[in-house]
């Protein structure tokens, strides 16, 4: 599509970038100050001690959903799953433990006891009571990565199967910027698709072996892993086809298995990080024995739909996820609700006003747009996993996934940072609609953390289909009013509670140039 034509579709959606709208019931215009007025009130509830931080699974989560689903048929969507809002997510909650309390390591000469949490974290999807593994093998394969495209394979000439893998988090390009995206970790730097990878070649594990620099996070989050572990549940296999052992091997742990094997630690470690290493089986086994306790449970993911006009079989998606961390350890007030006001009370809010924008236009988007408010995205992103393998419409007729995460407070800025712009034709329509607010747009280049991977957008991504997050900007349009609550001050805390004093204005700006976008993408021809 030409410049031009992008062009002609932003202009009809200019005249609604700032248009006014009607509140549920009204008929009478109401300003940009009602606007804000209601999604406050959507994020003060959902964020409300009633809703008790909307842990999945729980009474809060019957409480969320049917609140939701209520919002969605107040403002005229219709059921995204048939005659239902709600799309049943089923999963499995497993703790795992060393049968033993620990795993005897068997070299030559040598052997030694891996124990969690202090050398490793250990678990399984599957729905069975134990898992065993006589013998099991070793597989140093470096990072883990069958990458063509950078001319990377850690897999070539070594068999994994039935082996536990053993694959340093992260990518060559952390540690030399001339290889992969450099600094920019890439999908294959993650540890889910260390997991995948190891699943596609038949192994029978995969370790991720840790460093704090590289994972961007340290051994403690990890550990975490101790405890109950969530995945998707599939009744037919009862997920007996996914890993028998995932984990994360600390570095502490992983020399002591070298040592055993007669390895030099720090020089395999070296040579991995450059083009030409070649993976081996490690000169060491050891049993496996696990127990396992498992749960199974239902969660839901809830959509509405409104219905397009000549092109209705084809869908744009607004998504922002429901669920938060419920009760859990109190703060130093004693405060031991985790609300999720600004994560993620603030996205519910912004898809709830598109929707009602979309529709009182006085003409139908051509594409249909899916509400989509998904479960388990701080789980693993499960709840959009699970949809995208069970649309409501199919992913070859998804054009875009427009995902809002953490969007309030936030300040006016000049400019709009895009987390995953400059890689789809979705950013023309960006620019020139950040372009009719006066702004301008930021590609946000630094994925050091991996941070595209980690919201639900990604798994819109995975299956072919463009999707993008708005985050914070930086060019403040005020600067002597900078963000009074900075993320690092609520993110995943009782303290991210909704106040009347936060600062909207940003966040407005956001919606309605998301607004414009998905307005544009729907009516477009391609």
């Amino acid at each position: 599509m030409t410049m031009k034509r992008i062009t002609l579709l932003l202009l009809a959606a200019t005249a609604a970038l700032f248009s006014t709208f009607s509140l549920p019931g009204q008929n009478k215009p109401v300003t940009p100050t009602e606007e804000e007025a209601l999604m406050r009130h959507w994020i003060a509830t959902l964020g409300s001690d009633d809703f008790g931080g909307r842990m999945p699974m729980t009474p809060y989560e019957d409480k969320t959903i049917q609140y939701l689903a209520g919002e969605m048929k107040a403002l005229g969507l219709e059921p995204a799953f048939g005659d239902s809002y709600f799309q049943k997510v089923h999963t499995i909650a497993t703790v795992t433990r060393l049968a033993e309390g620990k795993w005897r390591i068997k070299g030559a000469k040598k052997k030694t006891d891996l124990r969690q949490p202090e050398d490793l974290v250990v678990w399984t999807a599957r729905a069975t009571g134990k898992i065993e593994i006589p013998n099991a093998e070793f597989v140093f394969c470096g990072f883990g990565i069958d990458a063509p495209e950078f001319g990377w394979n850690d897999f070539e000439g070594v068999d994994v199967k039935g082996k536990i893998i053993i694959a340093m988090v992260n990518d060559p390009g952390f540690y030399d910027p001339s290889l992969f995206q450099g600094k920019n970790m890439t999908y294959y730097g993650r540890w889910t698709y260390k997991f995948e990878q190891a699943e596609r070649l038949g192994a029978a594990g995969c370790l991720v072996l840790h460093n704090t620099a590289a994972a961007s996070y340290p051994w403690s989050v990890c550990a975490t892993h101790v405890g109950s572990n969530l995945a998707l549940f599939n009744e037919e296999t009862r997920n007996a086809g996914s890993l028998a052992v995932k984990g994360w091997f600390h570095e502490d742990g992983c020399r002591k298995l070298f040592e055993v094997a007669g390895v030099d630690f720090d020089k395999t470690l070296a040579a991995a990080k450059r083009p030409g290493f070649k993976s081996f089986v490690l000169k060491a086994k050891g049993s496996l024995a696990l127990n396992i306790s498992c749960e199974i449970q239902e969660t839901c993911n809830v959509a509405g739909v409104l219905p397009g006009t000549d092109l209705k079989d084809e869908a744009v998606v607004f998504s922002a996820h429901w669920d938060h961390f419920g009760h859990g350890t109190p703060d130093n007030t004693g405060d031991a609700i985790y609300n999720g006001a600004a994560d993620n009370g603030s996205g519910m809010a912004a898809v709830l006003m598109l929707a009602k924008k979309y529709g009182e236009l006085p003409v139908r988007p051509r594409r249909s747009m899916v509400f989509l408010i998904p479960t388990l995205e701080e789980s693993g992103l499960f709840g959009s996993e699970y949809y995208c393998e069970h649309p409501a419409f199919p992913m070859e007729k998804t054009a875009a996934c427009i995902n809002f995460d953490c969007i309030a407070p936030e300040p006016l800025t000049h400019d709009v940072v895009v987390l995953g712009g400059g890689k789809t034709c979705l950013d023309a329509y960006i620019q020139a609609c950040a372009a009719a607010q006066g702004r301008y747009v930021v590609f946000n280049d630094d994925n050091s953390d991996g941070w595209f991977f980690r919201s639900d957008h990604f798994n819109f991504v995975k299956k072919g289909v463009p999707a993008v997050v708005i985050e914070y900007g930086k060019d403040l349009v005020d600067p002597s009013r900078p963000n009074k609550y900075p993320r690092s001050d609520w993110y995943h805390k009782p303290s991210d509670e909704y106040k009347e004093d936060w600062d909207f204005a940003g966040t407005v700006a956001h919606v309605n140039l998301m607004f414009g976008v998905g307005l544009s993408v729907a009516n477009a021809d391609r």
